[in-house]
């Protein structure tokens, strides 16, 4: 039996498939600002994947070999850190029961704690056939658009699901995946694709899980700073030998079936003479209004996005300990 992980075997068979993509990545990247540039959070445009897919020049894909950019631009990503992420059974189960509703936080989605992260699924859902996903942020070249790219792991392959970013729902960002999709269907003389409305369900608790990841104060231990290396053909990245998991929820977790096992004459009032304290659980993400100014003064309303977030959970000695390093000043 291999014992590999499924990603990082993703990674060598492209890399077996174009051996000398990860070198042109490399030249992209030192290349930066005389292409054009792109924002820190995208390890590289897609423009770039179409490049090394299509052998370069005025060379075009065919639509049915696209999806080679999709799977070049996220293992690309992914390459430098190779990080895998393994959600806590139970904050895993709570956070896909409360897909996001209302506008999609651009923001936090640029805070992915890598160029591009693989998220394990659940044993239920590997078992369905989904066993991952890849997710990295994408900067179109031509029109400046943000996209979250999610590469699913599915037995049937690596599929592709672009959500275009805007100030819209979940349900919009795949309404316009669903426009792109038909007109490129359309130039190239292709049938167009399906209803979009069966991805809104598989999409929804895959962003769940990835904003959580994105979040301020998410329970995991995050990564350090990648920094290039500089070489005699200009800085390189070089990648980890190994793959690295890192856990996620572990205490919060713990916490949840903790708080399951509690009787519920254990949740008796928080003081005397007010109302019982709710049953510990995890908050649905959502969206907080806020205001901003002067009290005496014009304030200026803004809305700020509340990752999923525990309420009532007793995350204590005996839970298990995260340590995090630190820095020194």
């Amino acid at each position: 039996m291999n014992s590999t992980h499924r990603a990082r075997r993703h990674l060598e068979a492209a890399g077996r498939d174009h051996p000398q993509a990860w070198t042109q990545f490399d030249d992209f990247r030192q290349r930066r600002e005389a292409l054009g540039g792109w924002p820190e959070y995208v390890f590289c445009p897609l423009a770039g994947a179409y490049a090394v897919a299509s052998r370069g020049g005025s060379n075009r894909l065919p639509l049915d070999r696209v999806g080679e950019v999709a799977r070049l631009g996220a293992l690309a990503a992914w390459r430098p850190t190779q990080g895998i992420y393994r959600f806590d059974p139970d904050l895993y189960a709570a956070l896909v029961a409360s897909p996001p509703s209302g506008q999609l936080p651009c923001e936090v989605l640029r805070h992915m704690p890598a160029w591009c992260v693989y998220l394990e699924s659940s044993e239920a859902a590997q078992q369905a056939g989904l066993f991952g996903f890849f997710a990295h942020m994408e900067s179109d070249t031509n029109t400046g658009g943000e996209e979250l790219r999610l590469l699913l792991d599915h037995t049937d392959g690596l599929l592709a699901l672009p959500l275009h970013l805007g100030p819209w729902d979940l349900s919009t960002a795949l309404d316009e995946m669903g426009r792109e999709a038909r007109k490129q269907a359309v130039l190239a003389g292709q049938p167009a694709p399906g209803n979009m409305a069966q991805l809104a369900t598989l999409a929804g608790p895959l962003v769940s899980l990835l904003l959580y990841l994105c979040s301020d104060g998410a329970d995991y231990e995050r990564a350090g700073p990648v920094t290039p290396t500089r070489t005699k053909k200009g800085l390189r990245l070089f990648p980890p030998h190994q793959p690295r998991t890192w856990e996620v929820g572990t205490r919060i977790g713990a916490a949840l079936r903790r708080a399951a096992s509690l009787p519920a004459s254990d949740l008796g009032p928080a003081d005397p003479g007010t109302r019982a304290s709710p049953r510990p659980h995890v908050r649905t993400a959502h969206w907080h209004l806020y205001w901003t100014g002067p009290r005496t003064g014009t304030q200026v309303p803004k809305v700020r996005w509340i990752a999923p977030v525990g309420v009532n959970l007793a995350l204590g000695e005996d839970l298990p300990a995260v340590v995090r390093q630190v820095s020194p000043p």
